[in-house]
């Protein structure tokens, strides 16, 4: 009897700390923000979140207000949804609230990779040197090279001449990420094709598989993020990651020309470090991803925008074409290539205002914090909300802001103009309560953790677009066919089609 009696108490004791561990005891704390823990112990409300973050945020929004914690997959998050009070996020201090925990926890989950000490401060010191400034003259010009030659290296064949039908979406990702990904990690070396035209044939038939693998992998990215994969989805995963990291190993790399200096300077510093090579192997592809994995969706979006709006298809195309004369260039049989440079890029005010309303209608990351010691947030409105060591922090600017018709009139229509002034300046002025909004549109996060590629990768958008709109006649095969945003990939940076869009396209002379 006393033994069933021991029993019966582990047993109780066992159930008490699970539940425990689920967070079911958890309660809401005088001064926290309100409490939701949903339906399930542990998930929470995961599988709502899941299905649909922009939905389930905005019900949470209407139901608690401006700031609360709700748990998701055994983690508790505090949303704050008011974008006046967005900086007591992105200003705080990392001994507080620190991106680079959670960072590091997702892409061991999803690139194998087990970060360095400092592993940011190395990458932003790297970025700022290749990827801003002079640095990015340089990379401006590599992706040129690679664009010239994936997208216009049979000009003069005759072929080019007649209309070509594909889908926008993977036409536009393909060519981007193909320049990128040759601009980054070089190309084919002369010493094994002998040819500088040999060497750019391999380059295309490359780049052209290794994109296809790719989007296998990008197609499993969400769900490989949430940890929720089924078996054989685990296994593909698996041998696509295996791929890349043969395909982008530091043995191969020492083999391939005009290797960036971003990427030979990353796998230098963790060569230094003393990091093993399957290690750096493993970096590299972690690299590719987070430099093209956003990119080509965003010039679909933009091209896609531009064909359903012929306003704003011919002011940008008078403006290329104007950039164009100042420089003595043009799109002409028979004549040079058209060289697009960093200082060029910057004289597009109109296309620049087409790219930020483009990637305000299109970008949806969540911006996640890891709670390091208690804290108090101020929000706004001068209240103060307590939150606990542990948990998480965030924001999705989506709803909170780039979709607010408060701040955004009209909000879901594309507006190319939306970002200028009266004079053709960049407008920067947006309000909600009447106040000067100072964060309206996030699509490249905010504060230190902002994307330190953000201009490479603006350059590679616009790079990519001015080339098609010079070179090529562009129409949708169903110019009134609806396209809808899949929300499985709402937090992943930029959005995708549920289904691509035909279009048509044929080289204008």
């Amino acid at each position: 009897m006393g033994s069933l009696l021991q029993i019966l108490l582990a047993l109780f004791i066992s159930v008490i700390g699970a539940l425990y561990l689920l967070g079911s005891f958890r309660r809401r704390r005088a001064g926290e923000p309100p409490l939701d823990k949903g339906p399930i112990p542990w998930l929470g409300h995961v599988l709502e979140f899941r299905k649909d973050t922009a939905k389930f945020l905005q019900r949470m929004k209407e139901k608690h207000g401006d700031i609360f914690t709700v748990q998701l997959g055994g983690f508790y998050f505090t949303f704050i949804t008011d974008p006046h009070s967005f900086g007591s996020v992105v200003k705080e201090a990392r001994t507080k609230l620190d991106f680079t925990k959670f960072a590091e926890q997702l892409v061991a989950r999803v690139f194998g990779y087990h970060s360095l000490q400092n592993e940011h401060k190395f990458l932003q010191a790297s970025s700022t040197k290749h990827l801003m400034g002079d640095g990015l003259v340089v990379m401006t010009q590599a992706m040129m090279c690679n664009l010239q030659n994936l997208m216009l290296h049979n000009v003069g064949s005759g072929d080019d001449k007649l209309w070509q039908e594909t889908g926008l979406f993977a036409y536009s990702y393909n060519i981007v990420f193909r320049a990128g990904y040759l601009a980054l990690f070089g190309n084919e070396s002369l010493k094994s094709t002998g040819t500088l035209e040999k060497a750019k044939e391999v380059d295309r038939q490359h780049s052209n598989e290794l994109f296809w693998e790719f989007r296998k992998y990008d197609q499993l990215f969400p769900n490989l993020a949430y940890g929720v994969l089924g078996p054989s989805e685990k296994m593909e995963a698996e041998h696509l990651k295996r791929l890349f990291w043969n395909t982008l190993s530091v043995q191969k790399m020492r083999a391939r020309d005009n290797i960036s200096g971003w990427v030979h300077e990353q796998q230098q510093v963790r060569a230094e470090q003393g990091m093993q090579e399957f290690m750096q192997d493993r970096y590299m592809f972690l690299l590719l991803w987070a430099s093209q994995g956003n990119t080509g969706p965003a010039a679909f979006w933009l091209l896609l925008y531009l064909m359903k709006h012929p306003e704003a298809m011919k002011s940008i195309k008078s403006e290329v074409e104007q950039v164009l004369r100042e420089t003595g260039q043009g799109a002409k049989q028979g004549g040079p290539l058209i060289d697009l440079t960093r200082d060029m890029l910057l004289k597009t005010p109109i296309l620049d205002s087409a790219v930020e309303e483009t990637l305000r209608l299109t970008a949806a990351p969540v911006l996640t914090r890891a709670v390091m010691q208690d804290m108090t947030i101020k929000m706004a409105n001068a209240q103060e909300y307590k939150i606990r060591k542990s948990d998480r922090v965030a924001i999705f600017p989506y709803t909170a802001v780039q979709v607010d018709p408060e701040v955004y009139p009209d909000p879901f229509t594309f507006k190319y103009d939306r970002f200028l002034t009266p004079d053709g300046s960049k407008k920067t002025d947006f309000y909600k309560g009447g106040k000067k909004l100072k964060y309206y549109n996030m699509p490249w996060g905010a504060g230190t953790t902002m994307c330190p590629g953000r201009f490479f990768a603006t350059n590679e958008l616009k790079q990519f677009v001015f080339l098609m709109l010079s070179y090529f006649d562009l129409e949708l095969k169903n110019p009134n066919e609806e396209i809808r945003i899949d929300i499985r990939r709402w937090g992943f940076g930029s959005m995708q089609p549920t289904k691509d869009i035909q279009f048509r396209y044929r080289l204008r002379f």
